[in-house]
């Protein structure tokens, strides 16, 4: 991360990161294909609909793990093996508590959570049920996400996408064998997921145990450790906080989508499948933003940050233009792999036209926000979010419920709020950076003096 050609570096780092999230998406996306082709649009329905209230409770502890990367890279970055071990060790305890925490919180709320987003009622069955089995893997997916992080931290995305590769096997095998040999309907699958999870988080241990020191994570060696956790929360909360926020503007949304019907939800539900694909390519840009800044950052090379974001920047834009427009100009073809469904169908295809065609433009405050994260900002692109996306959205979804509203008129708010929230974190990532930058030389002119 520290030498060699930024562009070309960040590119291998990327491309494991891109395959990690696609296959994890897949497991969501194998869900809702199988009961798609073989179930009841009810069930398509259930599945497809609960991804918002999942983001909305897990994000907050996938931004925790964004805190432990930037913690550890900065720490890898000043040589400090010590900080590197107790941050480690940290992290990953915090993994497991927080896993337990969700599994129970989540099938406490799971329920509510359904009946106040209006889900239709021949639908809310499945999806509670759906919903109460997914959360039960929600310690395999912590060990799975925060032992990524530490392995992202020292430039290794390979091992984490093997262990993707391995889980996904794992997830469609067991999707046709427990709908197709079984009988089983969503619970079938969420029983599939649930396993796949614990698969990635096995090998994740594995790999963690074999490390050498000091990334090396024994399962009696966790433990907190107060400046570490206190560092990584100061940088992890706000990401996770900024995640979930994001996730209750969607979950305003969805909503919205909840009252035109089963149709709108399960062809909504189709097309989200593109979108979570076709983000992952800025998430990887995003994810080695965040890494490589912080590395260098830590080392003091003002320079190689800089070309670290216009690079990052470079990356997502390109990259998720050519993808969503390509879906976007075979909507119908892409949409038709989730469902034949003719009155479902449509909806899916002006998702995909008016919300996936667009979604290149979150490429503006995704890399902003990466790079202020790398350098130790995490507050400000949470502030930006809040107000650029979620408080847009959730006015946005009022003002329509007061004065009726098409599927498509509900859809055009996201271009319209990745571009607010682009422009905000623009600004914002020319002033954090200018302050951040002066530190350091501040910093090397004292030493010289």
């Amino acid at each position: 991360m520290q030498r060699g050609p930024v562009l070309r570096n960040m590119i291998v780092f990327a491309l494991p990161l891109l395959a990690s999230g696609v296959l994890q998406q897949s497991f969501n996306s194998v869900d809702v294909a199988v009961v798609g082709r073989w179930c009841t649009k009810q069930a398509l329905a259930a599945v497809g609909s609960n991804g918002m209230i999942i983001s909305l409770i897990v994000n907050l502890f996938i931004g925790i793990s964004v805190g432990a990367n930037v913690v550890i890279a900065n720490a890898i970055g000043r040589r400090d093996t010590d900080a590197v071990r107790r941050a480690c060790r940290t992290a990953m305890a915090v993994a497991v508590v927080s896993g337990v925490l969700l599994a129970v919180v989540g099938s406490m709320v799971a329920r509510p959570l359904l009946e106040m987003m209006q889900t239709p009622a021949d639908v809310i069955d499945l999806s509670t049920e759906y919903l109460g089995i997914f959360f039960m893997g929600m310690p395999f997916m912590m060990i799975y996400n925060f032992g990524s992080a530490i392995l992202r931290s020292k430039g290794d995305t390979r091992r984490p996408f093997y262990a993707l590769v391995a889980g996904g096997l794992v997830n469609v095998a067991l999707n046709l064998v427990f709908v197709l040999g079984c009988g089983m309907d969503v619970d079938g699958v969420a029983w599939a997921t649930v396993i796949a999870n614990g698969v990635n988080a096995a090998l994740m241990i594995w790999y963690l145990v074999g490390e050498d020191d000091p990334y090396r994570v024994k399962p009696r060696d966790l433990s907190f450790h107060r400046r570490e956790l206190m560092r990584e929360l100061r940088i992890g909360v706000p990401a996770g906080v900024q995640g979930m926020l994001f996730s209750i503007s969607n979950v305003f949304v969805q909503t919205a989508v909840n009252r035109l019907g089963s149709d709108a939800v399960a062809g909504s539900a189709a097309a989200v499948n593109y979108e979570m694909y076709c983000y992952f390519l800025i998430v990887a840009a995003n994810q080695a933003v965040v890494a490589f800044t912080a590395q260098n950052y830590g080392a003091g090379d003002i320079a190689r940050c800089r070309r670290i974001f216009v690079c990052g920047m470079a990356m997502a834009l390109v990259s998720s233009l050519v993808a969503n427009l390509g879906i976007a100009a075979l909507a119908p073809a892409f949409v038709g792999i989730f469902t034949a469904d003719a009155a479902v169908l449509p909806f899916g295809c002006i998702r995909v036209e008016h919300v996936l065609a667009f979604q290149f433009i979150a490429s503006s405050y995704e890399i902003s926000g990466a790079a202020m994260r790398g350098l130790g900002y995490s507050m400000t692109p949470m502030i930006i979010t809040i107000f650029g996306s979620c408080l847009l959205r959730i006015a946005w979804v009022h003002i329509l419920f007061a004065t009726g509203y098409t599927f498509a008129s509900l859809m055009t708010i996201y271009p319209v709020s990745w571009a607010l929230t682009g422009l905000l974190a623009l600004v914002a990532y020319r002033v954090i950076a200018r302050r951040a930058y002066s530190h350091i030389t501040a910093a090397r002119h004292q030493a010289a003096t």
